[in-house]
C-alpha cells in the first residue's frame, strides 16, 4: 500500500448501535482508545460508520464540500429530536437561507429580552417556590414560558405545564429505544399538529400576534423559490426555537451541579478572579450535553491518508473533542480559567457542534445559550439565597442527556 494511504482502524462485528446506547458518551473515546487513532470505523444501525474525534477532524466534518447533512441523521432521530424538513437537514442554497432566517433572530436585542425574560420567569417561580426545589424539573417551567414568550407563540398560562410536558420527551428520549422512543415520537406529532393549526390560523388572519415575533417570521418565511414554508415544515422550525431553549433545562442543573461540586470556583467569581460567563463555558465544556453530530461523506476522497466513501454515515465526537488532551490542559478537571484566555475558533470548543454561525452547521442558538445559562448563575448567586441539602447527584453517561437532578432548599 501506497504510504499516502493507509486504513481506517476497524472494529470488528455485525453491529454495535447497543454497545453505543451501553456507553453513550464514551462510545467513540473508548475506540479511539483503543485503536490509538482519531479516525476509527464501526457499525451502527446496520451499515458502516465513521467516527472521530478532535479539532481538525471537526474541521473536516464541517466541510461542506466533503460531507451533506440532509436525510443524514437516523430516522428515528429526525422524528424525535430534530424533526423532518427542519434546517439541520438541509445542505446548500437552501441550507443558507435558512439559517439566514434563524441567525435574524439572534440580535443584540433579541439576546437581551431572553435575558429579562430568564430573570424575570426565575423571579416568578420563586415567589411562589416550595421550600425544596428540583432544579432540572423547576428549569423546564421557567425556560418553556422563556421560550414561548420569547418565540411569540400564543398560549394559556393554564397550559404551560403541558407545553413543558410535551417538549421535554424530545430531547430527553430521542436515544431511547421502546416506549420512550415512542412517548418522544407522540409528543412531537402532538405539538408539530397544534403549531401547525397556530401557522395556518396567522395565514388565514385569525391570529394577531407581534409581526417582529419569530412565530410570525417562521410562519410567513419564504423559501430560496419564493413560497411560503409548508406549514409542517413551520411547525418543525417553530420546535426548533423553542425546543432547544427547554433543553437549557440540562445545562442549569450541570450549572447548578457545578457550584455544588466546587465552591473554590464559586469563591474565584465572587472575587472577582473569573467572570460568570468563564463559568458556565466550562460547565458547556466539562459536562456532556450533545455526544455526537451525524453526516454524511459527499463523494469519495481522501484526508490524511484515510478514504472516505460517498455516502458514508460519519460521527464527530462533540464531547470528547472538548475534552481531548491536545485542544485543553488537563481536560478532566473544571477549571473556568482556562477561559480567561481561550483562543476560540469554531473547531476546538464544540459543545452544541461546531462550524461557522452564519452559513454552516454550527447552532444558531448557542449565544442564547450562554446568555440563559449566564443569567440563571447569576440569578442563583446575588438574587436568591439557598442552601444545598445533603445529597448525592450523580448521572449516567450512558444517559443521552443526563440529569443529575440537584437539590436546593430556599432560605427566609
Amino acid at each position: 500500500m501506497s504510504e499516502h494511504h493507509k486504513k481506517i482502524p476497524k472494529e470488528t462485528g455485525i453491529d454495535h448501535s447497543i454497545e453505543l446506547l451501553k456507553e453513550g458518551y464514551n462510545f467513540i473515546l473508548n475506540r479511539v482508545e483503543k485503536f490509538d487513532s482519531r479516525v476509527v470505523q464501526t457499525r451502527l444501525l446496520g451499515e458502516k460508520a465513521i467516527c472521530m474525534v478532535g479539532k481538525n477532524e471537526a474541521e473536516l466534518f464541517y466541510d461542506t464540500d466533503k460531507f451533506f447533512r440532509e436525510e443524514a441523521a437516523p430516522s428515528r432521530v429526525q422524528k424525535t429530536l430534530l424533526g423532518v424538513g427542519g434546517v439541520q437537514g438541509l445542505d446548500g442554497e437552501e441550507h443558507r437561507h435558512r439559517k439566514a432566517m434563524f441567525m435574524s433572530f439572534m440580535t443584540r436585542d433579541s439576546l437581551n429580552e431572553v435575558q429579562n425574560l430568564t430573570k424575570r420567569e426565575w423571579e416568578r417561580v420563586f415567589a411562589h417556590s416550595p421550600e425544596e426545589v428540583n432544579i432540572y424539573e423547576t428549569a423546564k417551567i421557567v425556560l418553556t414560558r422563556v421560550a414561548l414568550n420569547w418565540a411569540g407563540v400564543p398560549y394559556k398560562e393554564v397550559e404551560i405545564k403541558n407545553w413543558s410536558k410535551r417538549l421535554s420527551p424530545l430531547f430527553e428520549m430521542a436515544a431511547n429505544i421502546g416506549p420512550k422512543h415512542i412517548k418522544s415520537r407522540r409528543s412531537r406529532k402532538k405539538l408539530e399538529q397544534t403549531l401547525q393549526g397556530l401557522v395556518k390560523k396567522l395565514r388565514e388572519g385569525q391570529l394577531d400576534v407581534n409581526q417582529s415575533s419569530p412565530f410570525y417570521n417562521v410562519s410567513m418565511h419564504r423559501d430560496s423559490d419564493g413560497n411560503l414554508l409548508d406549514p409542517h415544515v413551520a411547525a418543525v422550525e417553530i420546535l426548533n426555537l423553542i425546543r432547544p431553549i427547554v433543553a437549557i433545562a440540562v445545562y442549569v442543573d450541570f450549572t447548578l451541579l457545578a457550584v455544588y461540586e466546587h465552591p473554590d470556583q464559586v469563591c474565584e467569581i465572587q472575587n472577582g478572579h473569573i467572570q460568570s460567563q468563564h463559568f458556565i463555558q466550562e460547565v458547556r465544556r466539562y459536562y456532556p450535553f450533545f455526544p455526537f453530530a451525524v453526516a454524511r461523506v459527499k463523494k469519495d476522497f481522501t484526508w490524511n491518508g484515510f478514504d472516505f466513501k460517498k455516502n458514508t454515515m460519519t460521527l464527530l465526537d462533540l464531547y470528547g473533542t472538548n475534552h481531548d488532551p491536545t485542544i485543553w490542559e488537563s481536560p478532566n478537571e473544571f477549571k473556568p480559567s482556562r477561559f480567561k484566555e481561550w483562543q476560540e475558533s469554531p473547531f476546538n470548543f464544540i459543545p452544541q457542534g461546531g462550524g461557522e454561525f452564519d452559513f454552516g452547521h454550527r447552532c444558531a442558538g448557542e449565544w442564547l445559550t450562554i446568555d440563559v445559562m449566564r443569567v440563571t448563575l447569576e440569578y442563583f448567586l446575588h438574587e436568591i439565597n439557598f442552601r444545598f441539602p445533603e445529597q448525592n447527584p450523580e448521572y449516567d453517561m450512558n444517559d443521552i442527556p443526563p440529569v443529575p437532578g440537584v437539590m436546593i432548599h430556599l432560605k427566609g
